[in-house]
């Protein structure tokens, strides 16, 4: 995740530089249940309203939770389908509360309601981020379901009431990026607390539709967008949050705009993007599948590393056996094409692994959805790419 808005602030006012930190464990995003009463265009879980069978039961994801905590995870991400869905989904972050997580549920947000905001409230959710994919109209289209829009803004706006922190999700394709402006400037008029701008990315349903996907200049418009609204946020002392995830290109293209609004303060920011570092996938971010199968984040359930059922997650996270693992853990990633040769490969750090395999069969070759120019990156011509030879070979899932 790309936090915009901490770079805003540095923005304002600088910070001593100060060495890499990371997190004590990896933040872990759970897809608790498959089951949703959605069928969005861009699920990468491709849920259903039905029953999936082999679930974990709530005796064993209190056990993998308290292997989580003992493995000092710092952040839970309780997720679907749709997490509304499972009965004993206010058992779940209730108990994770208690336990010292910092919890986050991610919702569509149409089963927030009247009836059952008083138990979210109760659990003392941390965030609950609501996905909305523009206004009314486009939003109802994606989500395949007349009213949809209406229902999520209604969720939204029970959390604010009760005291719970709220924000809105946008996974950024050619036929929402319309939507962008007047979706952030309602945002704005509701006082929601935090935006975050998903960039497409290629798994399940949204490996289906990525044909769809923002092409360069409409993604560079988006994060020209994104970048004004968090700044003016910053000067107007709002405390709202804006961030991105799923292409770590952002991180170059804000050092661009840095060096156009604020030149003085182009190797601050650099030095600053540089201790994010990029892509975290397998390393600082993890995944926990609905049948308790590992990944390294969300988009990888192609790809299983092992299950909870049968090794804790914390001896499966560590075993960097699985050549994925191992290419993903590495310092640095040995990546291939011009992500490679990149002369910004310090912030990103090759961005995507995912939608390279999707594209190309290899996780090590560059990611197609860079949006950044070849003479942004350090290419005088295409024959200067840097082409690395092959790191890995990954077993077939």
């Amino acid at each position: 995740m790309f936090r915009i808005s901490q770079f805003m602030q540095e923005i304002a006012r600088p910070t001593p530089p100060g060495p890499r930190r990371s997190p004590p464990g990896p933040v872990v995003i759970w897809n608790l249940v498959r089951r949703c009463n959605l069928t969005c265009k861009h699920c990468y879980s491709i849920s259903a309203d039905k029953d999936f069978a082999g679930e974990l039961s709530t005796s064993e994801v209190f056990k993998v939770m308290d292997d989580l905590k003992a493995f000092r995870v710092p952040v839970l991400i309780l997720s679907g389908g749709e997490p509304l869905m499972r009965p004993d989904i206010f058992d779940i972050g209730r108990r994770a509360k208690q336990m010292g997580f910092y919890v986050g549920l991610s919702s569509n947000g149409t089963l927030i309601t009247e009836d059952n905001i008083g138990q979210l409230a109760d659990v003392g959710f941390d965030y609950v981020g609501v996905s909305l994919d523009g206004i009314e109209a486009t939003h109802d289209t994606f989500r395949r379901k007349a009213g949809a829009f209406r229902e999520s803004l209604h969720g939204i706006r029970l959390c604010r009431e009760a005291g719970i922190k709220a924000g809105v999700r946008f996974t950024l394709t050619q036929d929402n990026a319309h939507d962008l402006p007047e979706l952030l400037q309602l945002t704005a008029d509701e006082g929601i607390d935090k935006f975050y701008l998903s960039h497409l990315n290629y798994a399940g349903r949204g490996n289906k539709n990525r044909a769809h996907d923002a092409m360069q200049e409409t993604t560079r418009r988006a994060m020209d967008l994104l970048f004004a609204a968090a700044w003016q946020s910053v000067m107007d002392g709002q405390g709202r949050e804006f961030v991105t995830g799923n292409n770590d290109a952002d991180g170059v293209y804000l050092l661009f705009w840095v060096r156009r609004h604020f030149p003085h303060l182009e190797d601050h920011i650099h030095a600053k993007l540089a201790n994010w570092g990029g892509n975290s996938s397998g390393v600082n971010v993890a995944n926990i599948d609905n049948l308790g199968e590992v990944h390294p984040d969300t988009f990888w359930w192609h790809y299983p590393l092992g299950n909870v059922r049968n090794r804790p997650f914390s001896e499966i996270w560590q075993d960097t056996s699985d050549p994925l693992m191992a290419g993903l853990k590495a310092q640095p990633r040995r990546i291939k094409g011009r992500c490679g040769g990149c002369a910004y490969f310090d912030i990103c750090g090759g961005n995507t692994r995912v939608r390279a395999l999707q594209l190309t069969g290899d996780p090590w070759q560059e990611d197609p959805a860079c949006y950044l120019s070849d003479t942004e990156i350090g290419f005088e011509s295409p024959a200067e790419r840097v082409k690395l030879t092959p790191y890995v070979k990954l077993h077939s899932a």
